[in-house]
């Protein structure tokens, strides 16, 4: 009955969360949530606390980088981004395809992936019709990309904090560990989707408009730069990486506040203390379901070796359940059954598993939601079938090409 309840109460906060009606906040279900799973004793005070504690440094970090994120586009990045874009792409969908895998690729492993998918996403729309080319390849490349292509550094996604705290790696181990899996997972999705939108790539373009003049946010571009460098000289010095992240969203804070150009109450909503909170009370939620039944049963058929065959077993079971229940509460059930000291290898292949599977289905990931959310009512907004029908295409090759990258990393080590 305890088990039958707490998976009750995740459902309940995943459907508020996926649904998202009249734009509340996920919070306004999870918290009570918690609450409840506290009061029913489903979860002991203790083992909430601990989780909570456990979740706190990784929800900071989340904070400081959706607030970057947000500052660098406040600066000008992006719309600079956009002019580069439709300057180099000179009306050919092809090239602009390639532009934005590039842009995507390199906006979500350093911003993680929301900033792809609200920020680069309406960039990219408008590019699109800047160059009076097809839209739809290349908005479907920043959803795919802020999902696959989040692999690479810890600070990509919170998947890859919450992994990143559980394996033990350095900033620069993981990120070695995890390049080769994110270039052939890249490859894998620009071959997949220059064969699925090909008739539209094809498409002669009707007559473009004149890229705009933005001036490079050369300020912007420089802490991020530094902050980037700060990310991996933090993990030789010991410090932890969210007071890098926090110094560089004080930087450009501190400057967009002297500007004009952003006012304290705007900041303080890019920082999404209500999504910090939804995240905090979600792993109390998912606390509660391991405790009372999912970990056991997931205990019995998760791989515990790190070969070639446990990590393609430990993958695919990731990416399934990050599609039923989506990836955040996957990895967090994940990780803990896994145990307290898990080989990195089992780590990185659940984070493999729950960043690519979520390009299968709506539900696999909040930041596709949220992409969905962005395109509706324009010509380039997604269906069940193409979304559906382009991940079955994807996830498996991809999920194959970078766990067997991740197995080949390993035997180097």
């Amino acid at each position: 009955m305890d088990g039958a309840l707490a998976l009750v109460l995740l459902v309940v906060v995943l459907a508020f969360a996926l649904a998202s009606p009249r734009g509340l906040p996920e919070a306004v279900v999870a918290v009570p949530a918690a609450g409840l799973a506290l009061l029913l004793g489903l979860v002991s005070p203790a083992a909430a606390v601990e989780e909570v504690v456990e979740l706190g440094p990784t929800v900071a970090f989340l904070a400081a980088i959706l607030l970057l994120g947000h500052l660098a586009g406040v600066e000008g990045v992006f719309a600079w981004l956009g002019a580069r874009m439709a300057a180099a792409g000179r009306g050919s969908a092809p090239r602009l395809l390639g532009l934005t895998f590039a842009a995507a690729s390199v906006t979500t492993a350093v911003l993680s992936l929301d900033a792809t998918v609200v920020l680069l996403t309406p960039v990219v729309l408008a590019t699109a019709r800047l160059l009076a080319v097809r839209a739809r390849p290349h908005v479907y490349a920043c959803t795919h990309l802020a999902n696959s292509a989040s692999l690479v550094l810890p600070v990509s996604n919170l998947t890859n904090l919450l992994a990143f705290a559980a394996s033990g790696l350095t900033f620069l181990s993981f990120a070695a560990l995890m390049v080769a899996p994110w270039l052939v997972v890249i490859a894998v999705e620009y071959a997949a989707l220059r064969w699925w939108f090909g008739t539209d790539l094809a498409a002669p373009p009707a007559a473009a408009a004149p890229a705009p003049d933005v001036a490079a946010p050369r300020f912007a571009l420089a802490v991020l730069a530094a902050t980037l460098a700060g990310f991996g000289l933090s993990s030789l010095s010991g410090i932890e990486p969210v007071w890098v992240a926090a110094a560089g969203a004080l930087v450009l804070g501190a400057r967009a506040l002297l500007a004009r150009r952003a006012r304290p109450v705007a900041l303080l909503r890019a920082a999404d203390p209500l999504f910090c909170l939804f995240v905090l009370a979600l792993g109390v939620v998912v606390e509660a379901v391991t405790a009372n039944g999912l970990g056991a049963a997931l205990a019995a058929v998760v791989p515990s070796s790190s070969s070639l065959p446990g990590l393609l077993g430990l993958a695919a079971l990731a990416a399934l359940l990050a599609n039923v229940v989506n990836n955040i509460p996957a990895t967090l059930v994940l990780l803990s059954v896994l145990g307290d000291a898990p080989a990195p290898g089992l780590v990185l292949a659940v984070l493999i598993g729950v960043n690519i599977g979520p390009n299968l289905t709506y539900v696999g990931s909040l930041a596709t939601l949220l992409w969905r959310r962005v395109l509706v009512g324009t010509e380039a907004a997604p269906t069940v079938r193409e979304f559906t029908g382009l991940g079955l295409l994807t996830v498996p090759v991809g999920l194959v090409a970078a766990v067997v990258a991740l197995w080949a990393g390993l035997q180097l080590l």
